[in-house]
Parts: structure tokens; C-alpha cells; sequence
């Protein structure tokens, strides 16, 4: 078995392209905070829909995880609205961004 280093982007180790897979690993991201919050405030997903200003079936494919219908901008808005501050930290490619104490 052939175990290569994870380039710590999983879709650039998928074989998309470094541009493309910065932005599927960003509203992954984004898309997982909304899931998580969906969770952790135990919303139904028309009660979701109605705090993220977006309709049920968004929500149905927010949850199932249909990364290709979402912008990262509709996703920083959905979080936005449901009282979630978003901050964007920069890196110089190459290095993953630095984890600081919020």
C-alpha cells in the first residue's frame, strides 16, 4: 500500500485544480458551520429555511450536501442571517492559514 501526505486540501488530493479546490474547500467549510448549526439549535429544516431567508428545498440540499449549488457568497449571507459572523484570514499559498485564539 502506497500512503502519500495530504496536500490539506482533500479536493486538490481529489485532482481538481488549486483554484477549484480552494473554493469547494471553502464552502465546505461554510456549509458545514450551516449544518452544524442546524444541529446544534435543533431547527427544522422549514424553520432553517426561514432563518437562512432561503426555501426548504435549499435547506434539503444544504443538508445532503450539494456543495455545487451553493456560492460562497449565498453561504456567508445564509450564516450571516442566522447571526453568525464570518471572517476571512489570508495566506500566502502553500501554507495552510494560522489557527489564533478568537
Amino acid at each position: 500500500m502506497n500512503i502519500e501526505r495530504s496536500s490539506g486540501n482533500v479536493f486538490r488530493d481529489l485532482g481538481f485544480g488549486p483554484k477549484e479546490a480552494e473554493g469547494l474547500r471553502l464552502r465546505a467549510q461554510l456549509m458545514a458551520e450551516l449544518k452544524r448549526l442546524i444541529q446544534a439549535r435543533k431547527l427544522t429544516q422549514s424553520s432553517a429555511a426561514k432563518l437562512f431567508g432561503v426555501t426548504q428545498p435549499r435547506v434539503s440540499d444544504l443538508v445532503r450536501g450539494k456543495i455545487d449549488l451553493f456560492s460562497i457568497e449565498t453561504l456567508v449571507d445564509m450564516l450571516t442571517r442566522a447571526g453568525i459572523r464570518v471572517q476571512l484570514r489570508l495566506a500566502p499559498a502553500g501554507r495552510p492559514p494560522r489557527h489564533e485564539a478568537a
